[in-house]
Order: structure tokens, then C-alpha cells, then sequence
């Protein structure tokens, strides 16, 4: 028997956890807690809210758990060449489920712009529902809604030409930064690979500072909210979505740097990194389908 083969063969099998249970929990409290949130259900909304924030205590207490829990065992040499693969494809399987997410939130803006709107303004065969709102014109963004005394459309859209065009720069150079750290950490130079990581970092949380100030303008001098009708709704869903995953990368990638500063992953051995920076690159390649289809088209 080889040596690779029986590297194969021992497989680490993890003691039985909580961690799956809590997480679950931790979900159904998200999902039940937004819904109830984002929808104003009547005699919901404290507790909502209660549901909402439990939710994201629970699943930030499993991540950091957990995670640190895989960290100890991968220092600890418990896992094998087999193990190693299983992470990796764990990872792909794991952001190909977040493409089909933002799929079918660009799906949704999809069908609205092209069809939805459209047939509201009396085009094609669908395009009789103009007679519930005589005399409304579809354009888009949606500015002036079918029915202004329920959902008032924005006063203004985003300009971007500032904000989201930074934005688009920071992250892109987030990748460009990323990526030299990794091939520092190939080279096995620590130095220049906590540099380039730590300006990630710096990147990826000036972002979402900048998404703060835009959100801010948004809200009180633009008249976007989430209530601004369907442009308002579909824009804060996608970007909100998006920023969220930005955040958690950030902390993702905040973590990596604190082992790296601690004398973890070797060049040959660093797959966390490499998850973490796969996940990452997902993260901007999202950005740049929502600056060019939210925000320029």
C-alpha cells in the first residue's frame, strides 16, 4: 500500500455536534424574523424583530464556533489529503449555491424590467392590465408607480457616477490585493502576505462604509427606500444582500489574517485561505453585475 493511499484512508470523522441544530435554529429565526419584518404582519413586528436579531446572534455564534473548532483540528493534523478534498469541493458546491441566489434576484429584476413594467404600460398581449392605472407609462428605473397613493415611487435614483463607481474600484482592487497575498503566501513570505491581507481588509471595510453613506442618502435626501415601489425594493434587496455578504467576508477574511499573523498555513497547505478567497472573488464578480444592471442600465 502506498503512502498516498493510506493518507486516503485515514479519514477524520468529527465527534458528534450541536452546531448543525443551533444552526438550524439560528435560520429558521432569520427567515421567520425578516419575513415578518419586511412584510409589517400584524402583531409580528416586536417580536419579528426579537426572532430577526436572535437569529443573527445564534448563526454568528455557530460560525465563530465552528470555525474555530476546524481551525484547532487542522492544527492538530487530524486532517488528511481526502479531507482536504472534501473541503474543497464542500466550498464549490457551497458558492454555487450562492449563484443560484443572486440568479434569482437578478432573474426577478429581469422579469420585472422586461415584462412586468412593460405589460403594466399596456405593451403586448398581457398589456390590457393598463386598465387599472389609465394613463401610466412604464420607464425604468420606475420612478412614478401605478398607484402612487400606496407605493410612492423616488424622488431620485443613485448617481453611479460617485459612490457605486468607488465602490466598484475598491473592490475590484480588493482582488488585485488578494491575490498578490496568496501568491505571497505560495512563496511562503508572511511578510508581504499579511500586508496585502490586511489592505484587503481595509478595502472591504471601506466599501461597506461607503455603502453606509449611500444607503443614508438614499433613505433621506433621494426618497429611495424599500417602500419606493418595485425599483426601490429590488435595488435594496440585491444590494443589501450583496453587502451582507461583503460584511461577512470581511470578518472571513480578518480571521485569515489573525492566523497568518499567528505562523498558520505553510505554501503547500493553506486551502482556508484559498476558501475564503474564492469566496471573495464570488463576492466581486456580484458587485460588478449589480453596477452595471442596478445602477448604469
Amino acid at each position: 500500500m502506498d503512502s498516498q493511499t493510506q493518507e486516503y484512508q485515514e479519514y477524520y470523522v468529527p465527534t458528534q455536534s450541536y452546531f448543525p441544530i443551533v444552526a438550524s435554529v439560528s435560520l429558521f429565526c432569520l427567515a421567520f424574523g425578516a419575513a415578518s419584518v419586511l412584510t409589517a404582519v400584524e402583531n409580528t413586528g416586536d417580536m419579528g424583530m426579537i426572532m430577526l436579531f436572535t437569529g443573527f446572534i445564534l448563526l454568528f455564534f455557530v460560525i465563530i464556533s465552528w470555525f474555530t473548532k476546524v481551525a484547532a483540528e487542522s492544527r492538530d493534523g487530524l486532517y488528511s489529503a481526502q479531507m482536504d478534498v472534501s473541503f474543497r469541493w464542500g466550498m464549490g458546491w457551497f458558492i454555487s449555491s450562492e449563484v443560484m441566489f443572486f440568479a434569482a434576484f437578478f432573474g426577478a429584476l429581469f422579469y420585472i424590467r422586461v415584462f412586468s413594467v412593460p405589460w403594466l404600460g399596456g405593451e403586448g398581449d398581457k398589456g390590457v392590465s393598463n386598465m387599472l392605472w389609465e394613463g401610466f407609462v412604464s420607464q425604468w428605473p420606475l420612478m412614478t408607480t401605478p398607484d402612487p397613493s400606496l407605493f410612492k415611487g423616488p424622488a431620485q435614483v443613485v448617481d453611479p457616477w460617485h459612490i457605486p463607481l468607488l465602490n466598484t474600484i475598491l473592490l475590484i482592487s480588493s482582488s488585485l490585493t488578494l491575490t498578490l497575498s496568496h501568491k505571497a503566501l505560495k512563496l511562503n513570505n508572511r511578510t508581504w502576505t499579511s500586508i496585502w491581507l490586511a489592505v484587503t481588509v481595509v478595502l472591504g471595510a471601506v466599501f461597506l462604509y461607503y455603502q453606509v453613506l449611500e444607503y443614508h442618502e438614499a433613505y433621506t435626501e433621494l426618497g429611495l427606500t424599500l417602500s419606493a415601489g418595485v425599483y426601490g425594493s429590488t435595488f435594496f434587496i440585491l444590494t443589501g444582500f450583496h453587502g451582507l455578504h461583503v460584511t461577512i467576508g470581511t470578518i472571513m477574511l480578518l480571521c485569515i489574517l489573525v492566523r497568518v499573523l499567528e505562523g498558520e498555513f505553510t505554501g503547500k497547505k493553506h486551502f482556508a485561505f484559498e476558501a475564503v478567497a474564492w469566496y471573495w472573488h464570488f463576492v466581486d464578480v456580484v458587485w460588478v453585475g449589480l453596477f452595471i444592471f442596478v445602477y448604469i442600465l
